[in-house]
């Protein structure tokens, strides 16, 4: 039996990706059950703040993706109530969760990110969309991927072939955040890189190789079982694979976070890695990657799970 008392798992919320944080909710607080935590499940709405003052938990575990979960709002809420969680402190995630701004961090440390172009909804439209697309495509060259500058799950997300395909793209970008990200496409094995820290330093695990059945890692590819081909640890090269650990535990240090995260990365022909974002809050479901990267190290996910609510506990 865990030395934890009672804990709390967050899940759910009121982002795009409530349906996602509801099933990682789900499986962290099954492998916690299993690994003899008292854990309660509660989602993050009006009956929360009166819920912790009444029977405050020992630490909370935030499965809550998007919006509040990972721009640091319910951290911040979190803190004023004096409640310790697993992750990152709500400036950290501030920084971490705007994806322009977390890839001008790595960029200052050395790491390779695609060149990019962030561009507002209203700037879109106030300075005449197409000669502003034209010059995008002219500077960042073809293919191109467009996805929301905040947000998770590829949700408005798209892969763009053809100047002629932009336009459209941007729009379903738009659906999901005002402003877009333009991203120079490049080519190579998509791989996830999670990053823990049990006290002696962010460690990072094996490699998650991710291989979409339709070419791109979109939300129906992510959450669908049988529609991507995963392999854990992923199939690059000694050399590739520690150039991507490296990277992953250098943005999570530079970008200030703590516990958890993981970076998405391109793999490159040359094996360099290139970053493309960072998540503080983990996927935890079925068919995400930070369980599958635990395995691949022969962690157990709940033993891993209680350890990290130890040492936020510990924060208290």
């Amino acid at each position: 039996m865990s030395e934890l008392g009672h804990v709390l798992v967050l899940a759910g919320g009121l982002s795009y990706e409530r349906e996602v944080s509801l099933r990682s909710g789900r499986v962290v607080s099954e492998v916690l059950r299993a690994a003899g935590v008292d854990v309660e499940t509660r989602d993050a709405d009006a009956s929360l703040v009166p819920a912790i003052l009444a029977d405050p938990p020992d630490a909370v575990f935030v499965t809550l993706h998007g919006g509040a979960g990972e721009d640091g709002a319910i951290r911040s809420v979190l803190e004023l109530l004096d409640v310790p969680y697993v992750g990152a402190d709500p400036d950290a995630c501030r920084v971490a969760y705007d994806k322009p701004t977390a890839k001008a961090v790595v960029r200052s440390v050395g790491l390779h990110t695609p060149a990019s172009v962030a561009l507002p909804k209203e700037t879109f439209h106030d300075l005449g969309a197409s000669i502003v697309l034209g010059r995008i495509v002219e500077r960042l060259g073809l293919p191109l991927f467009v996805k929301p500058a905040r947000g998770g799950s590829a949700l408005g997300t798209s892969m763009v072939r053809t100047a002629e395909e932009l336009p459209a793209a941007m729009v379903g970008c738009f659906a999901y955040g005002d402003t877009a990200l333009i991203e120079r496409y490049v080519e190579g094995v998509e791989v996830a890189v999670s990053v823990v820290d049990l006290g002696d330093g962010p460690v990072a695990l094996p490699a998650v190789e991710i291989v979409p059945d339709e070419g791109v890692y979109d939300y129906a590819a992510r959450y669908t079982a049988g529609h991507t081909e995963f392999f854990a640890p992923a199939r690059l090269s000694p050399e590739a694979a520690e150039a991507c650990a490296r990277t992953a535990v250098t943005a999570h240090t530079a970008l200030g976070l703590r516990d958890i995260s993981r970076t998405d990365l391109i793999v490159d022909a040359s094996g360099t890695p290139h970053f493309l974002e960072v998540n503080v809050a983990p996927g935890m479901t079925e068919t995400s990657l930070l369980p599958m990267a635990a395995e691949a190290a022969g962690r157990d996910l709940g033993e891993l799970c209680a350890a990290l609510l130890r040492i936020a506990a510990a924060r208290a």
